[in-house]
């Protein structure tokens, strides 16, 4: 197949470096001597038929804003025979030839039915909780982690202050990613994941005992996602506190969506050039259909039917490190 026209979109959740990817995305697929278009809304202006032109001045200094130029939307109609048959139709009217899908999971799973349609599509892996099959990190993991780490060691300074224990919860529904690795490189006591649940009485084990120890100050990571929020877990261990009388104060802390927000890092920008790249490139190779990730350390080409649907697990020796330095 002669390829042209190629589209590109965002879509999910944003992600620090979606932008760096989308410039990567159009500039080298400008070198390869294709046109270039971008899909506003995600699968809602692909259905819509929402594409503009794109040259190279139009993704000029982008790749230091987090976000997406292309905007995101939900768009369940997308996940119908009609509303993938109107996908097709408007990407046939536009002569577009090929796709660039950026985003997670359900991203990518709309990528492959977009694929099983007979359009010749690519994705990028993005997304801040790294949960997807096919790259061992993703764009927006390091800003996203990187801002909750820096919330941490804010929130560790006030704490020792006034010894204090504070309950952090970070994005992650239905991954630990995020709380668990910002866990362990914020020193925290504890965290709180959806893939390892624990109960209220073990959180509250764990700071009464570092308060015997002599710690000046208490810190749980709480990932959205777990079993009891970052609220309810402290009304509980205020209520323990008020019961036996000792241990810290406790304060919770919710980040949300600031995580998303952040200037992205040198390594966000850096891998969405990279994954943009290696994804035009696959395009050019005849290479379709596939998720472009890195593997290894090295860029990796994953079949769509094997991503969508599915979810990265947490390796159980990063929670088991996790328990073995907060002491």
């Amino acid at each position: 197949m002669t390829i042209r026209r190629v589209a590109v979109m965002t879509s999910g959740g944003d992600a620090p470096g979606m932008n760096a990817a989308i410039r990567g995305v159009v500039r080298a697929g400008l070198y390869n001597g294709w046109e270039m278009f971008g899909i506003r809304e995600g699968f809602a202006g692909l259905m819509a038929g929402d594409y503009r032109p794109l040259g190279a001045r139009d993704v000029g200094g982008i790749i230091q804003l987090g976000g997406t130029m292309l905007g995101s939307a939900r768009a369940p109609e997308f996940k119908t025979p009609e509303g993938q048959a109107q996908a097709v139709a408007r990407l046939s009217q536009a002569g577009i030839d090929a796709v660039a899908v950026i985003g997670g999971n359900g991203s990518q799973t709309g990528a492959h039915a977009l694929s099983q349609h007979g359009i010749p599509v690519v994705g990028i892996a993005s997304t801040i909780d790294n949960d997807l099959t096919g790259s061992d990190i993703t764009i927006g993991v390091d800003t996203a982690l990187n801002i909750a780490l820096e919330a941490i060691d804010r929130l560790k300074t006030t704490a020792s202050s006034h010894r204090r224990a504070f309950l952090v919860e970070v994005m992650g529904r239905d991954c630990g990613y995020l709380a668990l690795m910002a866990g362990i490189a914020g020193g925290a006591e504890a965290i709180c994941i959806p893939e390892f649940p624990v109960t209220n009485e073990e959180i509250a084990q764990v700071l009464q005992d570092a308060y015997k120890r002599g710690k000046t100050h208490g810190m749980v990571v709480v990932a959205e996602g777990a079993t009891n929020d970052a609220n309810e877990l402290a009304q509980y261990l205020h209520q323990q506190s008020n019961n036996n009388g000792a241990g810290f104060e406790v304060r919770a802390t919710t980040l949300g969506h600031v995580q998303r927000g952040g200037i992205p890092t040198a390594y966000d920008r850096l891998l969405g050039s990279r994954l943009a790249a290696h994804a035009m490139d696959c395009l050019a190779k005849g290479q379709y259909n596939v998720l472009a990730g890195q593997l290894g350390g090295k860029m990796a080409a994953t079949p769509l039917a094997e991503v969508a649907g599915r979810t990265k697990p947490i390796p159980t020796e990063l929670f088991e490190l996790a328990e073995v330095l907060a002491r």
